[in-house]
């Protein structure tokens, strides 16, 4: 006979995943760091040189500040939305 105890199935899967949870918060960084970097860099901070550049007839600087930012925003909702399908699915994460 084995004295050994049986296996707790909860503690072959350790909720939360360290490693999940670190590449998840590095994504997050990374994405906002970039949105920062576009809605106050490009919107406020480097204006006067980006207003060097058109598109269209709006100065490049004014377009980031009223339309620009906006849309990297969009598109960071879209890159962590399938960066992080992908963990998900690396990870064996399910909601």
């Amino acid at each position: 006979m084995s004295s050994t105890p049986p296996r707790d199935p909860s503690s072959a899967r350790p909720e939360p995943k360290v490693a999940y949870w670190r590449q998840n918060l590095i994504v997050i960084g990374i994405l906002l760091f970039i949105w920062a970097l576009v809605s106050f860099g490009c919107s406020i901070l480097w204006i006067e040189w980006l207003n060097q550049y058109k598109i269209g007839n709006l100065p490049l600087g004014f377009w980031f500040a009223q339309q620009g930012s906006m849309y990297v925003f969009l598109v960071l909702i879209l890159v962590y939305a399938l960066v992080m399908d992908y963990l998900d699915r690396k990870h064996d994460v399910k909601e």
